[in-house]
Parts: C-alpha cells; structure tokens; sequence
C-alpha cells in the first residue's frame, strides 16, 4: 500500500490525532496546570473507563447497530460484583461472574435484536431501562462498599508508574485492534455494517456474529463496572449514568460512521482521550460542568457532519 493510499484510508483518525494535539495544546497555553505528567495520567485514568466502553461500542456501531444499555449494565454488573465480595468469594470468580453478567447481558440485546428483530435502539433502551431496575432492587437502592487492598489495587495500583486502569485501557484496545484486524469477527463486524444483506447471503451467520458483538460491549461494560468499583471503593446502583452517551460520543468523534462499516478503534481511543481532555481543561479554566456539557455537545454534532461531508464527498 503507498502512502498516499495509507493516507486517503485512514485520513480520519489522523485528522482526529492531529485535533487532539491541537487541543492539548491550546488548553496548555490556556492553563499551565495541564501540560503536567501528572495531569495527564490523570487525564488517561478519568478516560479509562469510558474508553473500555467505548472500545465496545465500537464494534457494535460498525455494524450500523447502538447499545444504549451500557451505563445501566456498568451498574448492574457492578453491585452483583460487589456483593459477591462482600459474601466473602474469591477475588478471581467474583471478577468472572462479574464481567459474564454484563456479557450475557450484552448476549440479550443481541437476540432481541437478531431474534427478536427490535430495532437495536429500541431493544437496547429496554434493556437499559431493565438492568438499571435490576440493579436498584439487587441492592435495594443502597450502594454497596469496603473491599479488600487487592481488590482496590485494580484501580489503585501504580506498575511503573502508571495507573491499572489505564494499563487495562491500553491492554482493551490492543485487543480489540486485534480483533477487528486480523480476525474472521472482526471481517464479518465490518461486513454486517457495510451490506447486511450480502452477509447474510454469503454464507455468514450473522445472528451469531451480532449476538457475540453485542456480548462483547456488555462484558467489556462489566469490565469497566469492576475498575469503577474498586476505584470508588463503593458500587452504586446508579453509576454510569448517561456513561453511554460519553462512549457513543468518543466513538463517534474518533470517525466510527454510525451508518455503519466504518470505524477504527484507535480512533475512538483518540476521540476518548479528547472528551477526557475537554473535561479536564475546562474544569483546570473553572467552566461549570453546565457548560461544559453544551461545549461537548456541541464537538459531537461537528464530528458528525465532518463524518457526512466526508461521506458525501467520497460518493
């Protein structure tokens, strides 16, 4: 492949690259408190867990699909997670049945939507709507805390320095990279996006390949329910609350199309990385948190027309 093809496909995540290093430098010039070490492996842990859900939501949203249940299944995979711990179970099964609740979660709104044939908006939002409920009652409204050093070394500890919850982010993405490059789901992930129909027509089960690729944004919700609780050190029923919205956004941002076929995982990492540098920089300048979520908005609704110019452009 030349350069100039290497470029033409890929132009998007640079043009998002490229817009991330504009930002972190204007926001340096705007505040010296930002451009510091430690601000920016703050920066990288505050994203870590919408990052690992949106790497997920990825992967749906390049089958022209949505999950909108993901920050109710963080909550619930959560509290069950917790109480586990509490009961006294192992660290390595509670983690297990933990993240396999958001995954047969995840496996639901895929057959809703293969099987059942809702819309995913509409089987999603039922489902988010239902795991939060579950979550209230599991707990009876009340949060679930104290857990044990090794539990909390999940989200506390520091290998070399650098924080496990952006260790496991950038383990997530690498992973996920993998998947979508040099696996049969990650060429049937994009095939199901770009012409569903042809799909289905060349032999593929694509039944089966959407239910495990919904399965696979649960699982990586409840991962990300486990980094949460061991980092609060307490697990809410209403935690992630709108954390859908933030995983939708970077993905978008990070030039995934939401018609489908398209997307990049590395550039939804991008394009998380620019929602938490937003957050961080308007929060270092003392701009309410009213504001900053209409300036927010605001970059959503520019990275999707730039997706539809682009779109158009193309054809």
């Amino acid at each position: 492949m030349t350069l100039k093809a290497y470029v033409a496909l890929h132009g998007r995540q640079f043009g998002t690259l490229f817009g991330l290093i504009v930002l972190c430098a204007v926001m340096w010039i705007l505040t010296p408190h930002f451009l510091t070490v430690s601000n920016l492996l703050n920066v990288a842990e505050q994203t870590a867990i919408i990052a690992i859900i949106a790497a997920g939501m990825t992967f749906v949203i390049i089958t022209a699909g949505i999950d909108l249940s993901v920050g109710s299944v963080l909550a619930f995979s959560g509290v069950v997670l917790a109480s586990l711990l509490q009961k006294g179970v192992p660290l390595v099964p509670a983690l297990a049945i933990g993240i396999g609740v958001g995954f047969f979660t995840g496996v639901l709104n895929g057959l809703l939507i293969t099987i059942g044939r809702l819309p995913p908006f509409i089987a999603t939002l039922g489902m988010m709507s239902v795991a939060r409920g579950a979550a209230l009652l599991y707990t009876g409204g009340r949060p679930i805390s104290g857990f044990s050093d090794s539990f909390r070394y999940l989200a506390t500890g520091k290998p070399l320095g650098i924080p496990m919850p952006v260790l496991a982010m950038l383990a997530i993405f690498f992973m996920a990279y993998f998947l979508l490059t040099k696996t049969k789901l990650g060429r049937y992930t994009y095939a199901i996006g770009g012409n569903e129909e042809a799909t289905i027509l060349s032999g593929v089960n694509v039944r089966l390949y959407k239910t495990l690729i919904y399965g696979i944004c649960g699982g990586l919700a409840g991962l990300a329910a486990t980094i949460l609780t061991a980092r609060l050190n307490s697990a809410q029923p209403i935690a992630g609350m709108n954390y859908e919205l933030d995983a939708i956004a970077a993905t978008v941002i990070g030039g995934t199309s939401l018609m489908g076929g398209e997307g990049h995982v590395f550039g939804t990492l991008i394009g998380a990385l620019i929602i938490g540098v937003l957050r961080n920089g308007l929060t270092l300048l003392n701009i309410s948190s009213f504001a900053q979520q209409i300036i927010i908005g605001l970059v959503i609704i520019v990275a999707v027309l730039l997706d539809m110019a682009l779109k158009k452009s193309r054809r």
